[in-house]
């Protein structure tokens, strides 16, 4: 009777891996062996009669050891269906590193896939607000995301639809890839590709179908351009002749969009200290979180933004610019800040998180920030302010009094502030999706920087 066979586990393969890496040299041999013995029997008494191969083989050990190296990675990515979880730019980043993969241990699969496996749901939401915020201004935009709240394009234009590796096609794989993993339908396979890549062989000829495994791609064409409907994708794809698309998605489709990112982005909640909030019930993001303090890479964006870099060459003296942090919670800007050579100030209404700042040696004035008296003093403002509501429009006002002119403010805010509100004005960079996913919120963010002209 046969047996069910066991699914390996991620050790298993490790295992395996470690097995085949200890036996390559023995391998190696064998190969050798093997053509020695190929040669004997291609000669008589000894003697050379001719070639029988035009190259004779060569395997080097460390090409053996690179192969396993970037097989055991991949067998492990497949084990562990990252490509069901993990966004488009991560899966991007994946093949890039298994090209020149890091040592194959349980530890480093661990920490590279397994946020993956415990956090599935967060991965594949933010999959999905990745790629749609890279299409549309309206789908970086929590306020428009809501459920119920109108303003959703049913249609995005994707620029640049040709053949493989284009990048329309590309982009419209991942979104309806997306989709998919939202859904739980499996990701778009081969044939469907291939008809994708339809939409670039179209030459104004006659239209045709292709079916796939248990759907139909149809293909259709007017005097405009061609069209497919892929009916149980739930989106509509329309090729014209200048190289556009229109992505077109059906009630069910928008829907589902609509709240995977009201999902993942969440709201914004008040800080209770400065609002006079009241807690909430915790929802999947916030987590009743009423201070979002600022992770690294966002501070380090921040000063990167502004022009605040530490000196780049031994015997170079730091610039020692006064930077003003307001609302600096516990210090993490000023700690970048003082890392680049800079003398922070910060200013923080709540009592303990201003003591946690002084303890790390920074200097912080506790009280509320608008209540303070402005002097045009600093080289600098780099912040944080409160998102919710419009507050934040208070903050960056008052904030610019204390700027020296010719001077230069950077401040994180959502990306409402630049696709809806757009009451502040200066040059806009967005930032990565979930930049601030560690402090308990997804909200869309971006960098502001705003620039005082001199008298």
């Amino acid at each position: 009777m046969n047996q069910i066979a066991r699914q390996r586990t991620v050790v298993d393969l490790i295992d395996e891996y470690e097995e085949k890496v200890a036996n390559a040299p023995a391998a190696i041999e064998a190969v050798k062996n093997a053509w020695s013995s190929l040669e004997m029997a291609a000669s008589i008494g000894g003697k050379f009669g001719g070639n029988i191969s035009r190259h004779t083989p060569h395997v080097d050990e460390r090409d053996v050891k690179s192969a396993l190296l970037k097989s055991g990675w991949r067998a492990i990515y497949d084990r562990c269906q990252i490509d069901q979880i993990a966004s488009a730019d991560d899966k991007r980043l994946f093949e890039r590193t298994f090209e020149n993969p890091p040592e194959l241990t349980y530890d480093n699969a661990k920490a590279t896939f397994g946020d993956y496996l415990m956090r599935p749901r967060f991965h594949i939401l933010r999959g999905l607000a990745e790629v749609f915020s890279q299409l549309d201004p309206a789908y970086k935009s929590h306020s428009k995301v809501k459920v119920g709240v109108s303003g959703l394009p049913k249609r995005v234009i994707v620029s640049n639809v040709s053949g493989y590796g284009s990048y329309g096609r590309d982009k419209i794989r991942d979104l309806i890839n997306a989709l998919a993993a939202y859904r739980g339908d499996r990701l778009l396979d081969h044939k469907e590709l291939n008809g994708l890549d339809a939409l670039h062989k179209w030459d104004g000829g006659v239209a045709g179908e292709v079916v796939l495994d248990g759907s139909h791609l149809v293909l259709a064409k007017d005097e405009d351009g061609i069209e497919i409907k892929a009916p149980n994708r739930g989106v509509t794809i329309r090729k014209f002749q200048n190289g556009n698309a229109h992505v077109i998605f059906d009630k069910y489709a928008l829907l589902d969009i609509n709240r995977a990112l009201a999902e993942f982005y969440g709201d914004v909640l008040p800080d209770a200290e400065e609002e006079d909030a009241k807690p909430q019930a915790s929802t999947a993001v916030s987590k009743d979180l009423q201070f979002y303090w600022t992770p690294k890479a966002v501070a380090q964006a921040l000063c990167n933004r502004a022009g605040i870099y530490a000196p780049r060459y031994p015997g170079d003296e730091p610039k020692a610019w006064r930077v003003l942090e307001p609302s600096c919670g516990d210090g993490r800007i000023m700690d970048e800040l003082r890392a680049r050579g800079c003398r922070p100030f910060g200013i923080e209404v709540h009592g303990g998180r201003a003591a946690e700042a002084r303890a790390k040696g920074h200097h912080v004035l506790t009280g509320n920030f608008l209540e303070q008296p402005a002097r045009e003093e600093f080289d600098f403002v780099v912040m944080n302010p409160p998102f919710y509501g419009r507050h934040y429009v208070k903050h960056v006002n008052h904030a610019l009094k204390f700027l020296k002119p010719g001077g230069t403010l950077v401040a994180v805010l959502p990306a409402t502030a630049h696709y809806d509100h757009q009451e502040l004005k200066g040059r806009w960079e967005d930032l990565p999706t979930a930049s601030f996913s560690e402090t308990g919120t997804n909200v869309p963010t971006g960098i502001l920087a705003i620039g005082k002209a001199k008298p």
